[in-house]
C-alpha cells in the first residue's frame, strides 16, 4: 500500500512544481494531525500554536495541491504532450489500464480527491469554531488588541463571545466579519491603523439582536438604589457617599417611566450627531403618540451644516457604549479598589499618592512597575519612616495594586492613556446624558430638553457623610436644608406613583 502511494506521488511529481507541491501537502497534512491530536489530549494548549494548526498549515495544504497541477500544466507546455501521453509515460500500463470502474489511476485520484475534500471542510470547521473563540479574538493580535483582551477578562460580559456582538448571526455577517479580519490584517502588517483604536459604533450589529437577547425593556422597572463611595485626598482618605434611587422604567401605556423609557418599546428617539461619532448631538426628536415627531435642534450646530447626516434609532450602546470594554477613569479606579479593601486608608494620604502614581507618564511597562513603586516607597520612607518600616507588607500590596491598576487601563503602545474612552453612562462633564439634556437643544417654541437632576434619579446624598444623609432628620440651623427637604420630598413622591 506504501509502496503505491510512493508510486503515485512521483508519478504525480511532474516538475519542481509538483514536488515541491507533495512536500507542502504530505508534511502540513501530518503535522496538523498530529498538532489536533495533541489539543484534543490537551497537550497542547497554548492560543498561537491554534493559530497556526488552522490557519498556517491549512494554507501550506491548499498551496501544495494547487503546485502539483500547475506542474502538470508547466511539463505540457515544455514537452508538447497531452495528458494522457504524459500519463502513459509515467505509469505503469496496470495504473493506466481502463476498467469497470475506470483506470485505477483514475480511481486513486478520485479517492485522494474525496479525502481532500473530507479534510478541508472538517478542518474549515474547526478553523471557523476555534476563530470565533474570545481568546482567538484577544490574542490573535497581541499588540493591537491587548488593551481590549485584558478589559474583555475584567467586565461584566467575560462570558460573552465577542462575536455575539461583533459578528452576527447569518451567512451574510460571517461573510462581512472575515471580509473586515482581512483588511485588519493587512491593517496591522502594514501598520494603517489609528492609535487608539476607534470604537467601532457604526459596525456593531443592533441592541436589539444582541443586548436584548438578555436585558429586554419590559423586564425594566420600579428603581434601584446606587452609592457611590469617593474618597477625598487627606490624611484619612475620608469616605463620602452619593446615593442615587435610579429610575430605571422602559414605561407602558403612557405610565410614568425612567431611564429606559428612550428605548421602550412604545418609544423612538432619533438623532443625528457630527460625523456619527454620537458625542456632539445636531438634533433630536421624539415621536408623539400620532406618529408625529417633536424635534429639539442645536441651532449653532444645525446652521454650521451638519443636520443632512442620516439619523439613528436610539438603542442600548448610545448610552451603555462601554458594557465590556471599560476603562476606568483613575479617581474611580482607585475609588472602587479602597471600598473593596483591596487598598487600605490606614496609610495617610493613600488616595492622594496612589492618583499620583498611576497618574504619571511611565512610558513602557517596565517602567511603570518601577515608577509607581518609587513613587509610593519614595512618598513613605521620607515622610513617615517608622510606619514605612512597620508597615512594608501593606505598601508592596499597595503598589502591586496599583501597577494592576496602570497596566489595565494604560496601554502605551496603543496610545491608550486615561479619558481615551469615555463611558456615556452618567454625565461625567459634557457627555453621557448631557449631550441631549442642556439647554442648547431646543425646540421651535424654544422649549428645552428636560434636564432637572430628579428626572432619572432621586438623590439620597451627594457627597455626604453619611449614605443617607437627605432621608435623615433635618437639621433646621443647615444652610442646605431646604434643598435637602426638597430632595428628601421628590423621592417620598416619586414612590407614590
Amino acid at each position: 500500500m506504501f509502496e503505491k502511494y510512493l508510486n503515485f506521488v512521483r508519478g504525480v511529481s511532474a516538475t519542481w512544481y509538483g514536488k515541491l507541491g507533495v512536500i507542502l501537502t504530505t508534511s502540513s497534512f501530518a503535522t496538523l494531525v498530529l498538532l489536533e491530536l495533541a489539543r484534543l489530549a490537551g497537550i497542547v494548549t497554548n492560543t498561537y500554536v491554534g493559530l497556526v494548526t488552522y490557519l498556517l498549515f491549512p494554507t501550506l495544504f491548499v498551496i501544495g495541491l494547487v503546485l502539483i497541477p500547475l506542474g502538470w500544466f508547466k511539463l505540457k507546455r515544455l514537452t508538447g504532450k497531452s495528458t494522457r501521453e504524459l500519463l502513459l509515460g509515467r505509469f505503469e500500463a496496470a495504473a493506466t489500464g481502463e476498467g469497470f470502474f475506470g483506470s485505477r489511476l483514475f480511481r486513486t485520484i478520485v479517492i485522494f480527491s474525496l479525502i481532500n475534500i473530507i479534510f478541508l471542510g472538517g478542518i474549515s470547521s474547526q478553523m471557523l469554531s476555534f476563530m470565533d473563540e474570545p481568546v482567538f479574538c484577544g490574542t490573535a493580535c497581541h499588540s493591537v488588541m491587548n488593551p481590549e483582551w485584558t478589559t474583555y477578562q475584567d467586565s461584566p460580559h467575560a462570558r460573552v463571545r465577542c462575536v455575539d456582538c461583533h459578528v452576527g448571526e447569518g451567512v451574510d455577517a460571517l461573510l462581512d466579519s472575515k471580509l473586515n479580519g482581512i483588511w485588519q490584517m493587512v491593517s496591522v502588517t502594514f501598520d494603517l491603523l489609528e492609535r487608539p483604536i476607534p470604537t467601532p459604533v457604526r459596525q456593531l450589529r443592533p441592541a436589539r439582536e444582541t443586548c436584548e437577547n438578555c436585558h429586554w425593556p419590559e423586564k425594566f422597572y420600579g428603581s434601584r438604589l446606587k452609592t457611590i463611595v469617593s474618597y477625598q485626598p487627606d490624611s484619612a482618605s475620608t469616605p463620602l457617599f452619593t446615593t442615587l434611587a435610579l429610575k430605571v422604567d422602559a414605561g407602558r401605556g403612557g405610565e410614568k417611566a425612567g431611564i429606559h423609557w428612550h428605548i421602550g418599546a412604545e418609544t423612538e428617539v432619533r438623532y443625528v450627531s457630527i460625523d456619527d461619532e454620537r458625542e456632539q448631538i445636531v438634533w433630536t426628536e421624539v415621536r408623539r403618540p400620532d406618529g408625529s415627531y417633536h424635534r429639539y435642534t442645536n441651532k449653532e450646530l444645525a446652521e454650521a451644516g451638519y443636520g443632512d447626516v442620516k439619523a439613528r434609532v436610539m438603542d442600548c450602546v448610545d448610552c451603555h457604549n462601554r458594557a465590556t470594554h471599560i476603562y476606568e477613569d483613575a479617581d474611580r479606579a482607585l475609588d472602587e479598589r479602597i471600598r473593596r479593601g483591596l487598598l487600605t486608608r490606614t496609610l495617610p494620604y493613600l488616595k492622594r499618592e496612589a492618583l499620583h502614581a498611576i497618574s504619571n507618564d511611565y512610558g513602557d511597562s517596565m517602567a511603570v512597575m518601577q515608577g509607581i513603586e518609587n513613587q509610593l516607597n519614595g512618598f513613605y520612607r521620607s515622610n513617615y519612616p517608622d510606619l514605612a518600616l512597620s508597615n512594608m507588607d501593606a505598601i508592596d500590596s499597595v503598589i502591586a495594586v496599583l501597577q494592576g491598576v496602570h497596566l489595565r487601563n494604560i496601554h502605551p503602545e496603543m496610545n491608550i492613556t486615561w479619558g481615551s474612552y469615555p463611558s456615556h453612562i452618567g454625565h461625567v462633564g459634557d457627555g453621557g446624558c448631557f449631550r441631549c439634556h442642556n439647554p442648547d437643544l431646543v425646540d421651535e417654541e424654544g422649549g428645552e430638553v428636560e434636564y432637572d437632576c430628579t428626572l432619572c434619579h432621586s438623590i439620597l446624598a451627594y457627597d455626604e457623610d453619611e449614605p443617607f444623609e437627605y432621608v435623615l432628620p433635618l437639621d433646621t440651623a443647615d444652610i442646605e436644608a431646604p434643598v435637602h427637604r426638597y430632595l428628601r420630598q421628590e423621592f417620598l413622591l416619586s414612590y407614590r406613583h
